[in-house]
């Protein structure tokens, strides 16, 4: 098991390192960014001192180990449009959204896990059949537009929840279900297929001829390997509900991070889009990782694969 999380973390390691450098990239994105910051008055004489001044006129590599030195000690330039340091105002934003990431995810887990086993357990009944129209429906549906009926459901009709703000819990009840609605039927659909293959082999007829109770067969037996394939699509819409929750927040008025982030594109705001992309994409690389760590003890086989390798 440590050489496998030793043989990942460098992995991980290394897409942390190319990531870096994609989001470090960024500003580069429309032009010479001296010529951005110099704005539509500046004259040449004007990009060519804030090129010496950002250090833009030296080798990009020497760019990029210089921010990149600086981000690990949590300085990610000074904002554009918010006239202050990156870093406070990413940190400010950052624990919202991972706040509602997190109600959202266990939304989320709270109705696909059920609905996926019920669904694998009465295959081809009205459960089963019901089970997938809630996630057909949650698919296809635009976030924004559910949201927008959430809010005329329980802010206006019924008066019961806020409509935007992040103050109280009852501010994430509704982003909470949003986001989660959203995320669930890939984790549904992966737990009624996992736990009807693994319901089909040999080590689950074996079980119920020992006399074993369903419950536990359901449950402690084809549930754990039906868990490996719906770890990693978890791990991979918490990223997505961590980094797409640009609509929700906007939607709800909800200053976190994906809002900061929308923001920051329409001005503009070149420092505070680096910062927020690499943080997005280090929380992905950083779930993917943990996601592998869980299915390898939860499947030995993938440490034993792994170690074929050497």
């Amino acid at each position: 098991m440590l050489r496998f999380i030793l043989r990942r973390s460098g992995s991980a390691l290394i897409l942390m390192v190319v990531v870096s450098f994609v989001a470090f990239m960024l500003i580069f994105a429309a032009g010479d960014p001296a010529v951005k910051l110099a704005g539509e008055a500046g004259s040449s004489a004007d990009a060519a001192r804030i090129r010496a001044l950002y250090g833009f006129d030296k080798p990009i590599p020497v760019q990029f180990f210089h921010w990149i030195a600086a981000a690990v000690r949590g300085n990610f330039g000074h904002s554009l449009y918010f006239d202050q340091p990156v870093a406070s105002i990413l940190f400010d934003r950052l624990g919202v959204t991972l706040l509602l990431g997190l109600t959202s995810f266990i939304f989320a887990l709270v109705l696909a896990f059920p609905l996926g086993i019920a669904a694998a357990r009465w295959q081809n009944t009205w459960i089963d059949r019901t089970a997938l129209v809630i996630a057909v429906v949650g698919q296809a549906m635009p976030t924004f537009w559910f949201a927008l009926l959430l809010v005329i459901l329980f802010s206006v009709t019924f008066p019961i929840l806020p409509t935007s703000g992040s103050e109280t819990w009852q501010h994430f009840v509704m982003p909470s279900i949003v986001l989660g609605y959203f995320a669930a039927p890939a984790i549904m659909r992966l737990t009624r297929s996992g736990m009807i293959t693994a319901l089909e082999t040999d080590y689950i007829r074996t079980a119920r001829a020992m006399g074993i109770a369903p419950r536990n067969v359901l449950l402690k037996y084809a549930l754990r390997n039906a868990l490996i394939p719906v770890v990693s699509v978890s791990a991979a819409q918490l990223g997505y509900m961590l980094a797409g929750s640009v609509v929700v927040e906007s939607v709800f008025a909800i200053n976190g991070a994906g809002r900061l982030a929308w923001e920051s594109i329409l001005r503009s705001d070149l420092p505070t889009v680096q910062a927020l992309v690499l943080c997005f994409s280090l929380v992905y690389v950083i779930l993917t990782f943990l996601a592998d760590i869980l299915n390898a003890w939860l499947d030995p086989r993938m440490r034993l694969a792994d170690a074929r390798t050497d």
